[in-house]
């Protein structure tokens, strides 16, 4: 049984539709969780130098090359430029300095973690004054020229952004000169992305859902209900004969995007794997996408960023 499908993006390279996510694993945990998601068939690692466990992940990547469980190329790595690293002279340190932690040559994938630019100082990824972030004025479609040449030297194999709203990213087509592959956003039960879906597709892009569980650990309060504890979940599950949480994994990869579930424990990572071998009913995918009430795992505004002039997030986005 396939432990994973792969899509197709614009550029013609192909992405697993299964990663493991890495927000909020720990330095000490995040190594052997990619151990053993890699035995059991998982390809792809989502990471972010936000996370601030970039170099624990390239000790754990190191680790299962040396122990011949993958080659590099076997593996689809992807990072993220983070919002102060926009000037598009930072452009190219910031993904350095990435590389340098994952001990690798190459990403498969980079993203701009958010079209919000703020004040680059040294040490200090969410800098204030007055108790408020220190935003910066440059434009997305600046950084975007600095991640194009990226691609040009070799430094990662595709571009792509998240945290992009329709708008955002409808200007971005227009004005780029390399594409984005990918568009990574939050999509669970309770967050469905009625209008971002269907948009990413219609522009030929792949959409990555990050918290598909609905994040239940997130340290943003008060977060989603627990999706995994909901009832029409729970009895989806029961009549399928899987857990809560392939159910809500499922419901992302029918729906043709790349899901991304974030574990720790090894139980989790191998279950989070078999969802490939069961379907959805369409009246099943329809009461999963009836439970979206607009909630957010991950609110940029609680980072002190609801006041950016690229905000990308509102009520109908």
């Amino acid at each position: 049984m396939a432990s994973t499908t792969f899509l197709t993006m614009p550029s013609g390279k192909t992405i697993p539709q299964l990663g493991l996510g890495t927000w909020l694993s720990p330095p000490g945990i995040v190594q052997h969780a990619i151990e053993v998601a890699v035995k059991h068939g998982y390809r792809y690692i989502d990471c972010a130098f936000f996370y601030d466990n970039e170099g624990a992940i390239g000790e754990g990547l190191q680790n299962v090359f040396k122990k011949g469980l993958v080659k590099r190329e076997d593996l689809f790595i992807v990072s993220k430029l983070w919002n102060s690293f926009h000037e598009p002279e930072d452009v190219k340190p910031a993904l350095l300095d990435t590389l340098k932690l994952l001990q690798l040559d190459y990403l498969d994938l980079y993203l701009m973690h958010s079209p919000m630019g703020i004040k680059n100082v040294k040490g200090d990824l969410l800098p204030q004054k007055d108790g408020k972030v220190v935003m910066s004025d440059v434009d997305y479609l600046d950084t975007w020229k600095g991640m194009e040449k990226m691609v040009d030297e070799g430094l990662t194999r595709s571009i792509g952004v998240a945290n992009f709203n329709t708008h955002q990213l409808e200007r971005l087509l227009t004005h780029s000169r390399i594409k984005p592959d990918v568009l990574q956003a939050e999509r669970h039960v309770y967050q469905t992305q009625s209008k971002l879906v269907p948009f990413v597709k219609e522009k030929g892009l792949v959409f990555i859902g990050y918290s598909p569980l609905t994040s239940p650990q997130t340290p943003f309060k008060p977060g989603p209900k627990n999706g995994m504890e909901d009832p029409v979940v729970k009895e989806i599950a029961k009549k399928h004969g899987k857990t809560p949480a392939q159910i809500l994994l499922r419901f992302n990869i029918q729906s043709g995007i790349v899901t991304i579930p974030k574990s720790q424990t090894p139980e989790h990572i191998i279950e989070n794997t078999k969802i490939f071998d069961f379907s959805l009913t369409d009246e099943e995918m329809k009461k999963l996408a009836s439970l979206h009430y607009g909630a957010r795992a991950v609110p940029w505004d609680l980072l002190g960023l609801g006041h950016h002039k690229h905000y990308p997030f509102c009520k109908d986005e």
